[in-house]
């Protein structure tokens, strides 16, 4: 992997949005591997992990970034040859609607129309969702085999109308968004990749995230999937840093298809939670619909570890 990453002329990205979970471990990675950064973000004094890698670090520049103003987004990316992209909810609006969708197909336009617009950028890493792929409708064209439950890879996608039906407000938007920027990356002629994630599991997770919508269902579907941290980071940066990489990529290390996976998860959720007796436990094992081989396959050789210059 290392003589395709430095065989670009500019070893300059951006990170947007940086004071993410994943944005914040994004960056540190990236400094790790020899990158400059260029972090956005929309509040710049409440990320305290962020200011701690700017401090005395010539190699991080933080910029504070408004995704919905087209120059700021223009200035962060001066330079750069590459951006991870990750939208965040803006914080006068957290919780994810019907409205949401709205927001973040404008934030995605706007910010491949400012890549299209600087020269400098060779590759776009997009953050989708595995939402974006797993809810099919029984009406869905794209869907030729619901009665046998066919599995799932990147090559699907969320039915719209079966999302708005039943109120899947992150699937809708993350479908929507995505299919705004591959228009725009087609247009415009930019080299984008998606990284398709399941759920991050991470110290905010809460029972309050959007991607739990429908999460019983999931689980019946054996569609139910998760990504620790650093594998989802490795994933962006392999997807960035192959020559080979296209097109989408669904991206998870651990399916929820069991009783006992289940129960951990709603640990995490919400540990003071009373638990199920663990005598009465389904023994069942889910058949797993939903394969990543794609990813895995681009990811065998990778070394999520500091290349030498």
């Amino acid at each position: 992997m290392a003589p395709a990453a430095l065989q670009r002329e500019s070893r300059t990205v951006c990170v947007m949005e940086a004071s993410s979970c994943l944005g914040t471990t994004l960056v540190e990675r990236l400094l790790h591997r020899g990158y400059t950064v260029h972090a956005t973000v929309q509040n710049h004094s409440e990320n305290q992990s962020l200011n701690t890698l700017s401090s005395g670090n010539k190699e991080l520049k933080i910029f504070k970034s408004d995704p919905f103003d087209y120059q700021s987004v223009i200035e962060a990316l001066k330079g750069c040859s590459g951006l991870f992209y990750t939208f965040e909810p803006p914080q006068d609006q957290p919780t994810y609607d019907e409205l949401m969708a709205e927001l973040e197909v404008r934030v995605a336009h706007n910010v491949l129309e400012a890549c299209a617009q600087t020269d400098t950028i060779d590759k776009v890493v997009f953050t989708s969702s595995a939402t974006a792929v797993i809810w099919r409708g029984i009406d869905d064209p794209n869907n030729t085999n619901k009665s046998s439950l066919s599995d799932l890879d990147e090559r699907d996608w969320s039915d719209i109308t079966f999302c708005r039906n039943f109120k899947l407000w992150h699937a809708m938007s993350k479908t929507l968004a995505e299919k705004t920027a591959w228009a725009l990356a087609m247009d415009r002629g930019i080299n984008m990749v998606c990284i398709n994630a399941g759920l991050l599991l991470g110290l905010d997770l809460s029972i309050t995230n959007p991607y739990l919508k429908g999460a019983a269902e999931m689980y019946e579907d054996g569609v139910f999937v998760t990504a620790d941290l650093n594998f989802l980071v490795d994933a962006h940066i392999c997807v960035f840093e192959d020559v080979s990489s296209y097109g989408r990529y669904l991206c998870f290390n651990h399916v929820i298809n069991r009783t006992e996976d289940a129960i951990k998860l709603a640990r995490l959720l919400s540990p003071v939670s009373p638990q199920p007796p663990t005598f009465d436990q389904d023994m069942r094992i889910i058949q797993q619909r939903i394969s990543n081989k794609k990813l895995n396959k681009l990811m065998v050789d990778f070394e999520s570890g500091a290349q030498v210059e």
